[in-house]
């Protein structure tokens, strides 16, 4: 557990950067290692790097986040985004939660840069097939569904246990929901995941359902397509059927909303209709490989 690699991948990041750097200078685990990757940014995100990898077009955040994965040195891995800030003692705080073999990841209590109250205490599950923060601070550490992909450690161990066709974040993701699909594929791979809240960092969250009108359509296209791949891909039959009044609910709230408000995001069904064949091969691939039934997972969805 002695070196810690830090996966930051930037993508017009300039005006973050500064406070991103400032809070891993300032960790009092010194034995840590930074591997940047730029995805074509526009701006000089990548000038704040001694070393980076740089990559001549966007290739998504998932592709990006593997890249650094092939070349990390440490056991533990933290990924962190630009817009988030750590407290000093951040990683220090997290080392112990992987004392636990059981333990793939853990992530500290995050707060609004902002100042409006907690960002993410790890990540619930709901049966109208959302993954959504947890608002409320635990008194100590808590098992969670999974963690916030702003701000998460993960043993590498786990990682690579996780991949599925050759990728430990599934590249179909490109941005967006890619935390949820990692935290799901560990629950069946039987690993667990903790929220520390003696890990304290801040984080500038910009993509939220309620400025969901002025995001760019692209963005909010992936978060449709994704919406159906993370279950096309992890749910199995007992939970799908479990679930199917409140997801069928739900997915047809989002399939009219495509047809009437927000027709920038059809593509995504067009996108999963021509995919189809590798989406199924990595399902079969995942369910061939799951440890955990859907009636013990069964518990995280309410």
């Amino acid at each position: 557990m002695g070196l810690v690699s830090i996966v930051v991948v930037t993508w017009n990041s300039a005006r973050d950067l500064p406070r991103c750097l400032e809070g891993i200078r300032a960790q009092t685990h010194r034995d840590i290692e930074l591997i940047a990757v730029d995805n074509a940014s526009s701006d000089d995100s990548a000038s704040f790097f001694e070393h980076v990898i740089r990559n001549d077009t966007n290739r998504g955040f998932s592709a990006a986040v593997n890249q650094a994965l092939a070349v990390v040195r440490g056991e533990l891995v933290l990924l962190l985004n630009p817009d988030c800030f750590l407290a000093p003692d951040y990683i220090e705080q997290l080392l112990p939660a992987f004392e636990d073999e059981r333990i793939g990841s853990a992530a500290g209590l995050l707060y609004r840069a902002n100042g409006e109250g907690i960002d993410s205490a790890g990540m619930r599950m709901t049966r109208t097939g959302r993954h959504l923060d947890i608002s409320a601070a635990p008194a100590g550490r808590t098992e969670v569904f999974g963690v916030s992909g702003a701000a998460a450690m993960h043993r590498l161990s786990f990682l690579r246990d996780a991949a599925v066709a050759g990728e430990i974040l599934d590249e179909d993701f490109f941005a967006y929901r890619e935390d949820a699909d990692l935290a799901w594929r560990g629950r069946l791979f039987g690993w667990r995941a903790v929220c520390e809240p003696r890990a304290v960092a801040h984080h500038v969250r910009r993509v939220t359902p309620e400025a969901r009108r002025e995001l760019p359509p692209d963005v909010n296209m992936h978060s449709v397509k994704n919406r159906f791949l993370l279950r096309l891909k992890n749910e199995g039959a007992y939970l799908a059927l479990r679930n199917a009044p409140f997801e069928l609910a739900r997915d047809l709230i989002v399939i009219v909303a495509a047809l009437t408000i927000e027709r920038t995001s059809l593509p995504a069904f067009g996108w999963l209709w021509r995919n189809r064949p590798r989406v199924l091969a990595k399902r079969r691939e995942i369910q061939k490989r799951r440890k955990v039934s859907d009636r013990e997972l069964a518990r995280w969805f309410r």
